[in-house]
């Protein structure tokens, strides 16, 4: 008898206190800023982050009047960064601001509705979970929003803001999938009694977790490997704007394009044209089309129509690939004044998107993830 190789596929996620998750919200509250005075703002904004330092760069043309300074120290402030030895104290923090206008070559094609940019986006979907995002992803999300929402609470007192979650799955049985191991590496105080900490992380934030999903809970368990993370935060590891785009989109389940997302405004493709791809693979997957479905944007500067289309759908599909990429065709519209309009991206809804993930939350939360198109797509099913 020949036993089958076990398959096993990991994704991680990282906190707010993550210091590349600081800078993607100070620029992401940013562009809420200037958005909730300017629909029309054109917004580029990153950030670095290092030891009680911060720089805020990048190109902004607003009619908006914003404290960037402000803006950053509140984002500070929320996740907790009040005490020099974490990293960085938001009141007392050297901010630096180095803001330009958007480039009049860039505008140039922007303003004729045409794409802030060249480059690729990726978008998918899965009926594999409720939210029709990848498992492990999902999974990897909550433990350090669980984690991160008690510390906040004041439950779990040992706790710094810095920290990490890592998934692997036993994908062996796609009937049966099970969860092979949990690492967690959470930045506490010093002087912890260590049992109790990893204690308090096994049946507090790992087990309700998997619990959640209805999955095994004798997976293997990684509590802070080296046995030690006091040092973290800025003063550990500078951060910068978009540096985690595996932790926002799909966990490396699905392709990237490469390109970030926080601190960019709507006509930036890179942000409105991987939104725009998720939320057709979506509403593919919903209506039925297929169990899994990624779709690859190209885009060119200053034209609106893509370059083109592609569509994956992995042996899934139920009707032809070819019909499923008519009916995409046909349904949604991928110029950027319409992904725009009608992905309601001028309306200052980023900050949050900026920790857990860009993808998977509520349609109400989110229009990227409304599965509105359904009834429209089901129409290209070809009945025998």
């Amino acid at each position: 008898m020949v036993l089958q190789e076990k398959i096993l596929f990991t994704s991680e996620s990282v906190s707010e206190g993550h210091p590349d998750k600081i800078c993607d919200q100070i620029s992401d509250a940013i562009l809420d800023a200037c958005l909730t005075q300017d629909p029309n703002s054109r917004v580029a904004c990153e950030c670095f982050i290092t030891t009680n330092r911060l720089i805020i760069g990048g190109e902004i043309t607003t009619k908006a009047i914003v404290n960037y300074e402000q803006i950053a120290r509140n984002v500070l402030k929320a996740i907790g960064y009040d005490d020099e030895e974490w990293g960085i104290n938001w009141e007392t923090c050297q901010i630096e601001i180095l803001i330009n206008t958007q480039s009049p070559d860039i505008a140039m094609g922007v303003n004729k509705n045409g794409a802030g940019d060249q480059g690729i986006m990726f978008g998918y979907a899965t009926n594999e979970s409720d939210n029709y995002m990848p498992l492990a992803i999902s999974i990897a999300h909550d433990l350090v929003k669980r984690a991160s929402s008690l510390r906040k609470q004041g439950l779990f007192s040992q706790a710094r803001p810095d920290m990490k979650s890592q998934v692997t799955l036993d994908l062996t049985n796609q009937k049966k999938i099970l969860v092979d191991t949990v690492l967690m590496s959470i930045q506490h105080h010093h002087n912890i009694d260590e049992n109790a900490f990893k204690k308090y992380i096994k049946n507090e934030i790992m087990i309700p977790v998997i619990k959640k999903y209805s999955l095994n809970d004798d997976f293997k368990i990684l509590i802070n490997p080296t046995g030690r993370f006091v040092i973290g935060g800025p003063k550990c590891d500078t951060g910068l704007t978009g540096r985690k785009i595996i932790v926002d989109t799909y966990g490396g389940y699905a392709r990237h394009g490469g390109g970030a997302f926080s601190g960019k405004d709507g006509t930036k493709v890179d942000r409105s044209g991987a939104y725009m791809a998720r939320y057709v693979a979506k509403n593919v997957v919903g209506a039925g089309l297929a169990d899994r479905c990624e779709i690859q944007l190209s885009y060119a500067i200053g034209i609106a129509e893509p370059i083109s289309i592609y569509i994956d759908t992995f042996g899934t599909n139920r009707i032809p690939n070819n019909v499923i990429l008519k009916a995409v065709e046909e349904v949604f519209d991928f110029s950027p004044t319409a992904m725009i309009k009608n992905l309601e991206l001028q309306k200052p809804i980023f900050q949050q998107t900026a920790t857990y993930g860009h993808f998977g939350r509520p349609s109400h939360e989110l229009p990227w993830e409304r599965l509105d198109k359904i009834y429209l797509l089901t129409k290209y099913i070809i009945l025998p």
